[in-house]
């Protein structure tokens, strides 16, 4: 969340946060909202009977808040396929690892059980199908022998915190085309080797 909203307020890109929305009425990022003077809604998912009720009433937050792009951070519940449809190449996450690997949940613990060597972060337009879409931007750690789940996190939201700004300033400056499930970046700049977009 600080990422984004440093990002956003620098020259960095023409992306605006004009809303934080949470499913949860404690999160920190509504906190972390407020601070920055950006408007917050909180749409709790246990107010609502069911799926479709939630989403509708979420639909309708986004869009009087007049928003042209959602970036999921933190929300953990799989959103049904009219909604992303609806939402489709407007709506993305960031994901801990390096996509279409470790998909879910205790991604740094079965990272480290798997034994590979090199891990990461993947910002991905969201499709209906659990941390699944056309990958945007991913960028790469080691994963040491004497890793702990807790110091694999760090390293990892060390490049979340570049990524994900990096993937929203390229969408807000009109560079980034889905063609055939693949996220095309037009003059993608990438100046870092832990950077990656085979499609840049």
């Amino acid at each position: 969340m600080r990422a984004l909203i440093s990002s956003c307020r620098t020259n960095e890109g023409p992306a605006e946060i004009v809303c934080v929305i949470s499913n949860h009425p404690d999160a920190a990022g509504l906190s972390v909202a407020l601070d920055n003077g950006i408007k917050t809604e909180i749409v709790d998912h246990r107010r609502f009977a069911d799926r479709a009720s939630f989403e509708s009433e979420l639909g309708r937050t986004l869009e009087s808040a007049d928003i042209e792009l959602i970036c999921l951070a933190g929300f953990m519940r799989l959103l049904s396929p009219d909604f992303v449809n609806h939402w489709r190449d407007r709506l993305i996450n960031i994901h801990p690892s390096l996509l279409p690997a470790f998909k879910g949940l205790d991604t740094h613990r079965r990272v480290i059980e798997s034994g590979v060597r090199v891990t990461g972060c993947t910002v991905h337009f969201v499709r209906s199908k659990m941390d699944d879409g056309p990958i945007i931007i991913q960028a790469a750690t080691p994963v040491h022998p004497d890793d702990t789940d807790e110091r694999l996190a760090e390293r990892v939201l060390h490049l979340e915190h570049h990524c994900y700004p990096l993937a929203v300033r390229w969408i807000a400056e009109g560079r980034v085309r889905v063609i055939d499930e693949r996220a095309i970046i037009a003059n993608a700049d990438i100046t870092k080797t832990w950077l990656i977009n085979p499609e840049a």
